[in-house]
């Protein structure tokens, strides 16, 4: 990546770049104190440019006013999805669905295995956020709270990996089509990511059949609550409809607006008389949303001109660094730059953020219901599987379809 103006540097890195690396590797070590260490990161970073070296947009204070003016928009978005969809999983899980799925899921490992599968697909048509939310449910729901550290990490790459192909399964391919790109050049990175999907689920599979099985009801009657089955439905929709709306027909407006994630919560107030959301969830909902938007907005003031020049390596460069570097920015970038094969990128990006928990929004999601996953080691040794599907989904797409950038 090319640095965008002059600063200090030690050895040759710009001094923003390892201030934001001190604060990645405060995560990883102090991952029972993240929100300290994201926010004290962001802080000190922009202390500095304050002092030092201005912003994008300017110098001082009125640098920092136009650049958070800018980046307003994806962090409302963003806070309003995270705390949104937390209220709608406990929604679903209140539901008795989640109850009903051992009975329909296969023996053996094959039943994690399809619940990775059934993920992956709804991630096509709903935000990965909230599907990564509805499969962590899920999880603890069948397998009594003893879900395996990999296989958490596999739940939400199901949901990055599936929202990859499709315009609306997330927010770099939304971007990428309200761009002017086709979503049929985008839906190519299903194949990579169906290939990735079958490397990392199988063994992800196979941990937590070993770790915990499928608890199976003896109960023949279980009551649903449809309400809140229709309260899911009702703010999936909502979403669903206002991203696609938007994004068709006002594309310049969603720059100015969080449009998606005030439709998510509007959703969610209009159906309170009919069953009162959990809100006991929102303060550890927003701690995790806090904490993610402080590092998205560390990374956007990263003094990054643009990207090297597009190929097949660069691509798969992206993957790896998405996992530590928010990939909205990286994904605007690269739009801007042009030359790239919208298919792989739209993989890479998607899905190199589940290779960290804390590189994907549906990552910091899962890890707000699960703290233990709060671990980049656990994460890491556990789910050792999420960056061998990475390459061999990668691999599929060049060799099958190959390189053709527009």
């Amino acid at each position: 990546m090319a640095i965008a103006a002059d600063g200090p540097a030690i050895a040759g890195i710009p001094v923003d770049f390892i201030l934001f690396g001190l604060t990645l590797l405060g995560v990883a070590l102090f991952h029972h104190n993240v929100l300290q260490v994201a926010l004290g990161g962001l802080a000190t970073i922009t202390a500095y440019k304050l002092i030092f070296t201005g912003f994008k947009a300017g110098p001082g204070i009125a640098g920092l006013a136009a650049h958070m003016g800018h980046e307003w928009v994806l962090i409302a978005n963003l806070f309003c999805l995270l705390v949104g969809f937390a209220l709608l999983a406990r929604h679903f899980e209140d539901s008795g669905v989640p109850e009903l799925l051992p009975k329909l899921l296969p023996d053996g490992w094959l039943g994690p295995f399809a619940l990775l599968v059934i993920i992956f697909l709804l991630s096509g048509i709903l935000d990965n956020i909230a599907a990564a939310l509805i499969g962590a449910t899920v999880a603890a729901t069948v397998f009594k709270r003893k879900v395996h550290i990999g296989y958490l990490a596999a739940l939400v790459t199901a949901s990055n990996a599936g929202g990859a192909g499709s315009v609306v399964g997330d927010t770099t391919t939304t971007m990428i089509w309200i761009s002017g790109v086709s979503p049929l050049a985008v839906a190519e990175a299903y194949l990579a990511a169906s290939v990735a999907l079958v490397v990392f689920g199988i063994p992800a599979a196979l941990a937590q059949h070993r770790y915990a099985q499928i608890v199976r009801s003896e109960d023949k009657a279980h009551a649903v609550d449809w309400a809140r089955v229709g309260i899911v439905l009702f703010i999936l929709v909502a979403a669903i409809v206002t991203n696609v709306t938007i994004n068709l027909k006002f594309p310049e407006a969603a720059d100015h607006f969080p449009f998606l994630g005030v439709a998510v919560v509007l959703a969610i107030l209009v159906m309170t008389p009919l069953r009162k959301p959990e809100w006991s969830l929102l303060p550890g909902a927003m701690k995790g949303s806090v904490f993610l938007l402080a590092l998205v907005t560390c990374a956007s003031m990263m003094p990054v001109d643009k990207l090297p020049p597009a190929s097949v390596l660069t691509t798969l460069g992206l993957g790896f660094i998405s996992a530590v570097f928010d990939n909205i920015p990286l994904t605007a970038l690269a739009i801007k730059q042009g030359g790239y094969d919208w298919g792989f990128l739209a993989y890479a990006v998607g899905f190199g953020g589940s290779m960290l928990w804390f590189g994907s929004s549906a990552g910091v999601a899962v890890a707000s219901l699960f703290p233990e996953a709060r671990s980049v080691g656990q994460w890491l040794r556990h789910g050792w599987f999420i960056p061998i599907g990475y390459v061999a989904g990668y691999a599929a797409i060049t060799f099958v379809l190959g390189w053709h950038p527009s």
